[in-house]
């Protein structure tokens, strides 16, 4: 068992690990995060890990999945490799966290049903919080410290359909930002999308960019339900970032759909390109994921069927694009995101 007390001088994790991180081979076991309950003063809540050393001189990434309970096509994909992947056949080392929020995929929802929050926006957590605030503490001091690159896979969850794409934030550090680029890239993805966000300070990828990795992550469908190719991707992709790394033998395969050959790299810079609900209704939505929309066209209509006495308001992009998310349930609150519009990525 390795020590978990993460940086010099940190505060030790209360996070019990059955894995030795450096034994050579596959392994598979459990994170045993305290969880006290009336029934049971010393229980833990088990979250799934694997650990597979190949031969040394290789990268050492993370694959991640189900960080949000809804979203399920990086549950299937890195859990899928985790049964299937062989010591013999990588180098390096290869960390593999197919449901990352175990409570909240369990529940299929986005936030932890133990604690209400919102595991990616924990970072870099806290090692006598609540259940995601010490999960985001261990793979903060614990975790993150031993890699190079994570791969953290998403969908657009119940809240939004997602173009498919990989994703990045936009990195101060040139060489660090072209390489992050050149692994999305490699990932294959219809569309990688550099973005700048809402609120992405407190989120696994963040935390991944302060220790100078190399961080992507996905959003490969969402509206609550599985996507067949967003799955595809995810399992492509996975094996494409092995590839593109040296763990694996073998060349990326970032041919598309539709022909083309590579990531189209997009970007999502300014509040211009998102549309917030300026109030409480019922929205209609124009268009769906991944289509092309113009500047001053309609994004949709918020609609009141409550109340007969009051006109629906519509809502228009203003930006030109193409649509990277879109609302996923009808009904908004004012001040959510029915609309983001990614944009070509100016060199």
């Amino acid at each position: 068992m390795n020590d978990t007390s993460g940086r010099a001088g940190a505060t030790a994790s209360r996070v019990i690990c059955n894995i030795d991180f450096d034994k050579p081979g596959k392994q598979v076991g459990y994170l045993r995060v305290p969880f006290s309950r009336n029934d049971a003063g010393w229980g833990t809540i088990e979250v799934p890990i694997a650990v597979v050393n190949g031969a040394p001189g290789g990268a050492r990434a993370m694959f991640s999945g189900g960080v949000h309970g809804d979203e399920y096509e990086g549950q299937i994909a890195v859990a899928r490799l985790a049964r299937t992947i062989d010591a013999a056949s990588l180098r390096g080392r290869l960390i593999l966290m197919p449901m990352v929020d175990l409570p909240a995929a369990l529940a299929g929802r986005r936030l932890c049903p133990l604690d209400d929050r919102d595991l990616n926006r924990q970072f870099p957590g806290d090692a006598r919080g609540s259940f995601t605030q010490m999960l985001a503490h261990f793979i903060d001091s614990v975790v993150l410290p031993q890699l190079e690159v994570t791969v953290d896979v998403h969908s657009g969850g119940h809240g939004m359909e997602s173009a498919l794409s990989t994703n990045m934030h936009y990195l101060d550090d040139a060489r660090q930002r072209e390489r992050t680029l050149a692994l999305a890239g490699a990932f294959g993805a219809p569309f990688n999308v550099v973005f700048w966000g809402v609120d992405e300070g407190a989120t696994m990828p963040s935390a991944g960019e302060k220790r100078g990795l190399l961080a992507i992550g996905t959003e490969l469908g969402g509206w609550g339900r599985v996507n067949v190719e967003g799955v595809r991707i995810a399992e492509r992709g996975l094996r494409n970032v092995l590839k593109h790394l040296g763990m694996v033998d073998g060349v990326p395969d970032t041919g598309q759909r539709d022909g083309t050959a590579t990531t189209r790299h997009m970007g999502v810079r300014s509040q211009e390109q998102y549309v917030f609900a300026p109030t409480d209704g019922l929205f209609e939505p124009r268009h769906v994921a991944a289509q092309d929309v113009s500047a001053g066209e309609v994004a949709g209509t918020v609609h009141f069927p409550e109340d007969w006495s009051r006109a629906p308001i519509e809502l228009r992009y203003g930006r030109s694009g193409v649509l990277w998310m879109a609302m996923g349930p009808g009904r908004c609150r004012k001040g959510d995101t029915v609309a983001v519009v990614m944009e070509d990525l100016e060199p």
